[in-house]
């Protein structure tokens, strides 16, 4: 029995659906339901998402849209919400539009009239901080640090945060990363980095800088969350 309400007005609705972050069981009943129905499946990467649809038998053309796509394929999903046509995009993991260009699609939709719906689900930042022991009242979430310019105006944002600061970081770049924030924070200051999240390998090391750096192991791989309390 379906709970969506799909269009049949003049525009297609947009929904914005969460997918897992590593575990597919993750996916909730609501985003199955709307991947299933929807005409046209939006995703950054067509074969990472192709095989969570495929994982639910789940049929729905797919278009790739991602950080490098220019306005004309904006255009194009867009021609498929005017013509009535209701589009689902996602990304590769987690809610779209955080840390991905999906509001540019957002925004172009919300200037045509059209209706956006968000189908909520996996997120790593909350994923993350649930179970990381920091204060999770407030937080500040940074998406991917900078590569070149302004890391040293990040880091000394991040050591004068009130919060907890949340980032995002490449498993080549960690320990180097660890190592220059060192030089803004606290002896004391608490750390978390989660690797893996809702995958086999799962990993939450926790202390200060430190003892986090001493605990990584040398090969680093995967996906990290970074979380850090300076207060």
């Amino acid at each position: 029995m379906k709970t969506e309400n799909f269009s049949q007005a003049e525009n297609g609705k947009l929904y914005i659906v969460a997918t897992p972050i590593g575990n597919l069981a993750d996916l909730t009943f609501r985003a199955k339901e709307v991947l299933e129905n929807v005409d046209l499946v939006a995703c950054e990467d067509t074969r990472h998402t192709g095989i969570l649809l495929s994982h639910y038998k789940i049929d729905t053309p797919k278009l790739s849209f991602h950080s490098h796509s220019g306005q004309a394929k904006v255009d194009k999903i867009m021609a498929y919400l005017e013509d009535g046509k209701d589009v689902a995009l996602v990304s590769d993991a987690g809610t779209p539009g955080i840390s991905d260009p999906g509001y540019v699609l957002v925004q172009a939709a919300l200037e045509a009239g059209v209706q956006v719906v968000p189908i909520p689900g996996a997120s790593a930042v909350i994923t993350a901080l649930c179970a990381s022991g920091l204060p999770t009242d407030k937080y500040l979430y940074l998406g991917f640090l900078p590569v070149k310019k302004g890391r040293q105006t990040i880091f000394k944002k991040i050591a004068e945060s009130e919060y907890t600061v949340v980032f995002y970081e490449s498993p080549h770049r960690l320990r180097k990363t660890l190592e220059q924030l060192g030089e803004f924070l606290n002896a004391d200051a608490r750390v978390v980095v989660a690797k893996e999240l809702t995958k086999i390998y799962e990993t939450y090391y926790r202390g200060t800088l430190q003892e986090v750096m001493d605990k990584l192991p040398e090969n680093i791989k995967g996906e990290y969350v970074v979380m850090v309390y300076n207060q």
